[in-house]
């Protein structure tokens, strides 16, 4: 059995939304994306395998949508989660494996913003030149922003959360414009979502740098 033939039931239609075919791949791809968000919110360990597991769905989806920026997207995303995996449960230094909330230092801006210039500007040009891409921009685009989201999400920088929310502000429109509309409903999820996570985050680093430093007795 090739691998065609066992990845064929996922892309078959499950249900109708607006005229348009939903697959399994979507269906599952929305499920198991808006836990692992939830996950992340909480700051918990799980939510990377269950990443990774919504990154297969998506390479998937992508590829039929012809999102290929997307698609490629889904398989750095598996790597940064392995990345990330370990970073959450390494990096907190001595004395605790735990890695604490913290905010992006400017040198980390300067950097993640030249990178999402050159980066967004490179994948526009290799879509146009390459694919037959509709939206290569808004696509380079999307790719970018969560690039720089994944890493600030990996150091657990309080300011990631604002990268997801400008991608998703893309996002939304973008995948219902490809005809994917259970894919961008789960955006405005993640939206949420997202909005979630920035106020709990904010409050653990609030809670964390406000908290007495204890002086030892002389």
């Amino acid at each position: 059995m090739s691998l065609a033939e066992i990845l064929d039931p996922l892309q078959q239609p499950l249900v109708t939304v607006l005229d348009t075919p939903v697959s399994w791949t979507e269906v599952l791809g929305f499920g198991s994306g808006a836990l692992c968000v939830w996950l992340v919110a909480r700051q918990h360990l799980a939510n990377w395998p269950i990443g990774i597991a919504n990154n297969l769905f998506f390479i998937l989806l992508f590829t039929q949508a012809g999102l290929y920026a997307d698609a490629g997207l889904q398989i750095v995303f598996i790597t940064l989660a392995a990345y990330g995996w370990w970073t959450w449960t390494h990096g907190g230094g001595p004395g605790t494996s735990v890695l604490p909330v913290r905010r992006t230092t400017r040198t980390e801006w300067v950097w993640l913003l030249a990178a999402g210039v050159v980066g967004t500007a490179a994948i526009t040009l290799l879509l146009s030149r390459a694919t037959d891409s509709t939206v290569p921009f808004w696509d380079a685009l999307t790719t970018s922003l969560s690039l720089m989201a994944t890493y600030g999400q990996c150091r657990k920088r309080l300011e990631s959360w604002w990268l997801w929310i400008a991608a998703d502000v893309v996002y939304i429109p973008l995948y219902a414009h490809k005809g994917l509309y259970l894919t961008s409903l789960l955006y405005v999820g993640f939206l949420a979502l997202c909005l979630v996570g920035l106020r709990n985050w904010h409050r653990d680093l609030t809670a964390r740098t406000s908290r007495p430093v204890e002086v030892a007795a002389a």
